[in-house]
């Protein structure tokens, strides 16, 4: 009976270790995830910032262009307030889809925005527009670096979790899928293009 008792904690035990061991990798991974996407938040953030610097300048040059200044402005909007529900929980998928595709509507109006302003030459020759260009393109690169790392954070830990045996105790614990950070519409997978050369 004895032998039995010790058999039957020796195995309990190890379960014990096992599902620790589980538990804490899982998490170890869902960190990592919420680092990747925190570095995307400053970007992001980052861009935000330059876009209603960038409707300033336009604006003067312009006016008989406001639907486009407009949708700029409230595509902006919509990607701040869908960043913040993502930064909140990076493993929401509803979250990330919603992030996703205001970034595309985001993308779709800078585009036409730039486009205007690639046919007004007084506008492109100004210098705070071309800097301000030169920002948002560089920051559009890092953008795409970071949501590199947050896909390839989220496809380890997806990995991970959908691994047996840790798939067995992942809900358990509480660890839900995480969702990459996708560009839906193709003709959105481009970074903004400005050429504003004298």
């Amino acid at each position: 009976m004895t032998i039995t008792l010790l058999v039957l904690v020796g195995i309990l035990a190890a379960l014990g270790v096992f599902a620790v061991g589980v538990y804490n990798k899982l998490t170890t991974l869902r960190n990592r995830l919420k680092n990747a996407f925190s570095q995307i938040d400053v970007q992001l953030k980052r861009r935000y910032d330059l876009i209603p610097n960038l409707v300033d300048v336009a604006k003067g040059y312009l006016q008989h262009e406001r639907e486009t200044l407009e949708a700029v402005v409230k595509a902006r909007a919509a990607a701040v307030h869908a960043e913040g529900k993502v930064a909140a929980d990076p493993t929401s998928p509803g979250a990330m889809k919603a992030l996703s595709g205001a970034e595309g509507a985001l993308g779709g109006a800078l585009s036409r925005l730039l486009v205007t302003v690639e046919a007004h030459p007084e506008l492109k020759a100004d210098q705070t527009m071309a800097d301000l260009s030169e920002e948002l393109r560089s920051t559009e690169n890092r953008v795409a670096f970071a949501r590199q790392a947050y896909n390839d954070a989220v496809t380890v830990y997806n990995t991970e979790r959908e691994k047996f045996p840790a798939v067995l105790l992942a809900g358990t614990f509480g660890f839900t899928g995480g969702d990459l950070f996708e560009i839906v519409d193709p003709t959105e997978r481009q970074a903004p293009r400005t050429s504003f050369t004298r």
